[in-house]
């Protein structure tokens, strides 16, 4: 019965602040020409804000016939509306927001001090929002860096762009990072490049900065100096030593004018004289492979060089951990996007080659399959290279069945309305998985079943050569 009255009172406060009834605070949000005056009510913002409190005190507010006036240029007419919406009656909706405008509305609720929105649109960002931070990857992180309380949101987009520093290096923006920005990401033993790459991540950003071409051949004395003054803060973060002698000699000796002498010195010594180790210490290498964990409920991490022997085609000679030349990084759960054939090509569609993997019901049977072109398009693929498999105890690698396909031009289908098809074995978007009899003629009889049958869960990996 409570919770009837809690709904009850909801309800009525935000009447209030619909009607405006008996209001005196007028706030002016947005600027010219879209400057918009919203009403208020004092004791209620001072109740719920710390921020309102202050802004209504004998030392700060400026009224006029009675009511407060405030002023918020910073803050759109839309963003303040959903702000004083939550403070009567705690309803807060995200959903019709684009990334940008909910990093926006979190600045704002910062400023409010708003302490519950705080964590929450932050926890919503994470959850809902993380696309948008390929759009202006070097003005979000600078935002967020700004803000202390931003510090879930700090921490999650300082992982993602570790995880896939693409996002930023790959960026147009990316010469626009505040060299403090550059200085902390280059101090990651996380950030998931090879080094020569961030080398010339790094050289590019110089670059940039002094407005001088690539080519050192071409630059005046004063370039030599700029670059090198410019280059000096980041020299210790970069581990030239795990940069292959190829790309050393053509990528960055060429740059030895503006690099320490010793530091050159001592390169050139590691890479020419036999079984040398550094004699400085160094940084220790960074985790390449932090970036692509498997984060697997169906498979472990000893299914993963099997996978990449079957893709390749090894017939005797397997991969281990250590050699694995690829990357399954998980781009599709069931459990989590659901089993909709809409999910399954939103998170799979224009990724290239994947592996699927599905544990059959009321069993400990893994099935899957291999599909080395995508899932987007219409229709049937050709491919020589597809296989599909089957572990009758997926805990256990040694009870696999493999199948490479037998019919190439039919190996592979795509359709919006199903999940994974290959031949005639394809799923219907809704957990009915079928196997049809004449599927034999494509693929080889490995033990899947023949019949419908549904499965608990099933994952996509892709593929990612290293």
């Amino acid at each position: 019965m409570s919770s009837k009255f809690w709904s009850e009172l909801s309800h009525d406060y935000e009447k209030l602040f619909e009607t405006e009834i008996g209001y005196d605070v007028i706030i002016y949000a947005g600027e010219e020409p879209n400057i918009k005056e919203i009403h208020a009510h004092s004791n209620i913002l001072c109740i719920r804000s710390e921020y309102f409190r202050t802004a209504f005190s004998t030392e700060w507010a400026e009224k006029k016939d009675g009511k407060f006036i405030l002023k918020k240029p910073n803050v759109s007419p839309h963003l303040i509306e959903i702000i004083l919406r939550f403070i009567y009656c705690g309803k807060i909706e995200l959903e019709n927001l684009q990334g940008p405008d909910v990093l926006k509305l979190l600045i704002a609720v910062d400023e409010l001090n708003i302490i519950p929105l705080i964590s929450y649109i932050q926890e919503y960002l994470i959850e809902h929002q993380t696309e948008f931070l390929h759009q202006n990857p070097t003005g979000i992180l600078e935002t967020v860096y700004q803000h202390e309380t931003f510090i879930d949101l700090w921490n999650f987009y300082l992982e993602k762009i570790c995880e896939e520093p693409k996002i930023l290096f790959k960026s147009d923006k990316f010469i626009n990072l505040k060299a403090s920005l550059l200085e902390l990401l280059l101090k990651r033993d996380d950030l998931s490049m090879g080094e020569i790459k961030v080398w010339e991540g790094l050289m590019k950003w110089c670059f940039a900065q002094q407005n001088v071409e690539n080519d050192p051949t071409k630059w005046s004395k004063d370039d030599f100096i700029k670059i090198e003054r410019l280059l000096r803060r980041f020299i210790p973060f970069i581990r030239f030593y795990d940069i292959e002698p190829k790309d050393f000699l053509y990528k960055v000796y060429i740059y030895k004018d503006i690099l320490p002498v010793d530091l050159i010195h001592e390169l050139l010594e590691f890479h020419i004289v036999p079984n040398i180790k550094p004699k400085t210490s160094v940084a220790p290498s960074r985790k390449l492979n932090s970036k692509y964990k498997l984060n697997s409920t169906l498979i472990q991490s000893n299914h993963t060089p099997l996978f990449a022997s079957w893709i390749d085609k090894k017939d005797s000679s397997h991969y281990n951990n250590k050699n694995i030349p690829y990357y399954f990084k998980l781009l599709y759960h069931s459990g989590r996007d659901g089993f909709d054939a809409e999910s399954f090509h939103r998170k799979c569609n224009n990724k290239g080659a994947t592996i699927w993997v599905a544990k059959i019901q009321d069993s400990t049977q893994l099935i899957g399959g291999y599909n080395p072109l995508d899932w987007d398009g219409a229709g049937r693929k050709t491919t020589t290279d597809s296989f599909m498999f089957n572990f009758t105890d997926g805990k256990n690698i040694s009870t696999a069945n493999l199948g490479y396909v037998k019919n190439p031009n039919n190996a592979i289908s795509c359709y919006n309305s199903q999940g994974p098809q290959m031949g005639y074995f394809y799923c219907n978007g809704n957990n009915e998985w079928a196997n049809e009899d004449y599927n034999a003629i494509l693929y080889p009889d490995i033990g899947i079943p023949t019949s419908k049958f549904s499965v608990d869960n099933y994952e996509v990996f892709q593929v990612i050569k290293k």
